[in-house]
């Protein structure tokens, strides 16, 4: 009797923790409205990962001449992406990542320091899973890593073998562009700017688990990453930034606010000490979760145009 019973109840918490993992992919993973990120104190803005400057983003956006690009992934999915040409680019472009459950359009305001104040090119794709791009999950950046890699060949194309290309990204754009920085890379490619990025996909689940829901990681986590690794094709652990900077060789500018509590700062010291291309880290007093801009745009600008300016410079 009493093994029946112990049967039983390891039948009915495996069947709990099998649910919970198909619930968290569903909430976390899966292409769908994420409803619980404007219910979080953590974000003070909507859409995630924008503050007063996002308006400020779309107004420029709206009065730029876009041309719409598109590639297929190397999982035969159709990416769309937004290329905005400067005449004073001489092949200088960059790539521009948005942020968990956003879209590129919203990264106006970074797109236009780039364009307006350094005079590069733009690319500002939708990632996998958001905004016009194909997929039905979010890779968090690790399969976007791949993406990136494609729209890396794709600006080389555009504009040339000499062309100079900037990986700037914020938030889970952020970890795209450190985990594409650990990928075999063109010689083009001079530069990464990551903001408010994470260390791993695990890590940030795990934080988020304790913080919104009030639960260990385990084994919460390994059960979501389980589903993950079988309907997304990647598992939570192996999407690592931290593992990916080791093998940086292009110059990385880190950037975080010091009171994010949504990705906790302390993970930009640990990017930082991990990564091993030279190096340098912007921390901004007060800001939150993705808005180290608008906290200060002065300093932000010209941190950026300075470390920038060290590895790029206007065709002679």
């Amino acid at each position: 009797m009493w093994s029946l019973i112990a049967i039983a109840a390891i039948l009915i918490c495996a069947g709990g923790v099998t649910y919970a993992g198909l619930y968290f992919y569903k909430v976390a993973v899966m292409r769908a409205p994420k409803v619980f990120m404007s219910n979080n104190p953590d974000l003070k803005s909507n859409p995630p990962v924008a503050g007063a400057s996002w308006g400020e983003g779309q107004q420029w956006i709206a009065s730029q001449a876009i041309k719409n690009v598109e590639l297929v992934s190397d999982d035969g999915l159709k990416l769309r992406g937004y290329w905005i040409a400067s005449d004073r680019a001489e092949g200088r472009t960059a790539i521009v990542a948005h942020g968990y459950s956003g879209k590129g359009k919203d990264m106006g305001a970074y797109a236009k320091i780039y364009r307006d104040v350094l005079g590069f090119n733009v690319l500002i794709p939708d990632a996998r899973g958001h905004g016009e791009s194909e997929g039905g999950y979010i890779g968090f950046g690790w399969h976007e890593r791949r993406d990136y890699v494609s729209w890396i060949q794709r600006v080389i194309e555009e504009t040339g073998t000499e062309a100079q290309i900037v990986l700037h990204g914020v938030s889970m754009g952020g970890a795209t562009v450190l985990m594409t920085s650990g990928e075999e890379l063109p010689p083009q490619v001079k530069a990464v700017v990551a903001d408010c990025a994470y260390t791993s996909v695990a890590a940030e689940l795990s934080y988020q688990l304790r913080r919104m829901y009030r639960l260990p990681s385990f084994p919460f986590l390994q059960s979501a990453s389980l589903v993950s690794r079988i309907k997304a094709g990647y598992s939570f652990r192996e999407a690592s930034a931290l593992r990916q900077v080791r093998r940086a060789k292009a110059p990385i500018l880190f950037i975080h606010g010091d009171a994010d509590t949504f990705v906790p700062y302390y993970m930009m010291d640990e990017l930082y000490d991990a990564c091993g291309s030279p190096k340098e880290r912007l921390a901004v007093h007060g800001a939150g979760h993705g808005t180290a801009y608008d906290t200060d745009k002065g300093t932000y600008i010209r941190r950026v145009a300075h470390f920038i300016g060290k590895y790029t410079q206007p065709s002679p």
